[in-house]
């Protein structure tokens, strides 16, 4: 694994920064557990060298907390650790303002390492690093790009406790129609996308264009691929970011939920890669439109896989409620040629450009985690040379219903798929699927002892 000399970033890259940027007096250190939501520190503008030059402190606990940021006791990584700390220190390139917060407000994104300078592997950058090391070691750079889609929402909830879509800004009108592709539904929350795009070029975040997705209120924005994944997933969890604070800036609430609405689609994280050799050069490249060899070997390993990482790319409960037949959700482990019906993509374009298109994961997953355990089935496929058999032509939820295919399509299902995967436990490591899966049964059982209206409105009466 790469050695925190080659991840951490220099105390130069920081007094750098503070020379550039005297008005920042604040800045906001970030870690991403395994929940995928960013937690840290905030710092007065003096402390921040020291970050830099010896790290900050944070106990180990985050690593395992839940998603709402409660200990899980059963990891051992609470009471019976003593709740000791470990070390964050700063990633290469990710000191930058956070002008939603304030022209005097920085962030950095952190890793964590163990207090004798190993890397902890249970900190999602460095599960995403030691995939990354097996590509290295083939010569290989995975070239990857994230696709989220999320509803802009009221910030304010409902009376019953639901959540609204919000109104057009200037009229306050909220959408009604599908508006896919809409121009309109685009210029309604135009100041939003100019906000949005400003924070996103102030940190370096490489946000392309937007378009109105399938469903009232929802939007997809892309960021631009490239070869390092491990960049990918921080730009990944920065946009995440920047999208909640500048929402919250204008009012709204920007929800990656993987399914906020009945009956409207869910929103997905849609996963790009090809992969590079040595010189630079797209092995997948191919004239024929369903891919050379290597991407229909990637292919077969990413659908040999797909099973195992559901509970990666589905990590709550709420994630099951997006897969449905015709809902450009996938169901099944399918892949097709410019087909938006199968799990897996490979879209249309020339053949230097050829690539494939991973549809599973939902806006709420781990950006670190969804990348690694794509990169560990690519990587599967490639060296088990898997034979992906033929591509879906046409409907892939009727060709997956006529074959009996389908993922794991509940929370429990896919918590123990990934626990019995000796594929994710090799790519992943052995002690973080332990983790992950005490982690997701402790959520578990959580969200399952709570009481919901729903009980009552089945069952207060009908029981």
């Amino acid at each position: 694994m790469t050695t925190p000399a080659e991840a951490c970033a220099t105390p130069e890259e920081a007094r750098r920064f503070l020379a550039e940027h005297p008005q920042i007096e604040v800045f906001e250190i970030l870690f991403t557990s395994m929940s995928g939501v960013p937690r840290g520190k905030r710092l007065r503008r003096h402390e921040l060298m020291a970050v830099y030059e010896y790290g900050r402190f944070l106990p180990g606990s985050v690593l395992v907390g839940d998603i709402t940021g409660q200990d899980v006791e059963a990891t051992g990584l609470v009471w019976e650790d003593g709740d000791a700390d470990r070390v964050l220190r700063p990633a290469p390139g990710t000191l930058v303002p956070a002008p939603w917060l304030g022209a005097d407000t920085g962030q950095v994104v952190t890793s964590m390492y163990e207090l004798d300078g190993r890397a902890n592997d249970l900190d999602p950058r460095h599960v995403l690093r030691r995939v990354l090391d097996r590509f290295a070691a083939d010569g290989l750079t995975p070239v990857v790009a994230c696709e989220l889609e999320f509803y802009l929402v009221d910030s304010a909830r409902t009376a019953a406790g639901g959540i609204d879509l919000a109104g057009a800004v200037g009229t306050g009108e909220r959408p009604i129609l599908h508006g896919v592709y809409g121009l309109r539904e685009l210029e309604d929350q135009a100041p939003y996308l100019r906000d949005l795009w400003s924070a996103a070029d102030a940190q370096g975040v490489p946000l392309e264009g937007a378009i109105s997705e399938y469903a009232p209120g929802q939007l997809e924005l892309t960021l631009r691929h490239g070869p390092d994944a491990l960049r990918a997933a921080d730009e990944a969890v920065m946009y995440k970011r920047i999208a909640k604070g500048v929402a919250a800036r204008h009012g709204l609430e920007a929800t990656f939920m993987a399914k906020p609405f009945t009956g409207r689609a869910g929103s997905g994280m849609h996963l790009h890669v090809s992969v590079q050799d040595a010189t630079g050069a797209n092995i997948f490249a191919s004239e024929d439109p369903a891919g050379n060899d290597q991407l229909r070997h990637a292919v077969g390993g990413l659908k040999a896989t797909l099973a195992d990482g559901m509970a990666i790319f589905a990590p709550n409960a709420n994630s099951y409620r997006r897969f449905r037949a015709n809902s450009y959700a996938p169901v099944a482990p399918t892949w097709g040629v410019n087909n938006r019906t199968v799990s897996l993509r490979v879209p249309a374009g020339p053949p230097s450009s050829r690539h494939i298109e991973h549809r599973v994961a939902g806006a709420d997953a781990n950006p670190y985690l969804a990348l690694a355990a794509l990169l560990a089935g690519v990587h599967h496929g490639l060296t088990g040379k898997v034979d992906p058999g033929p591509p879906v032509v046409g409907d892939g939820y009727a060709a997956a219903a006529k074959m009996d295919l389908r993922l794991p399509s509940n929370w429990f299902a896919a918590t123990d798929a990934f626990d019995r995967s000796t594929v994710m436990r090799d790519y992943l490591g052995g002690r973080f699927v332990d983790m992950f899966c005490t982690v997701k049964r402790t959520e578990q059982d959580r969200f399952f002892e709570v009481v919901q209206p729903l009980d009552y409105d089945w069952c207060l009466k009908n029981a």
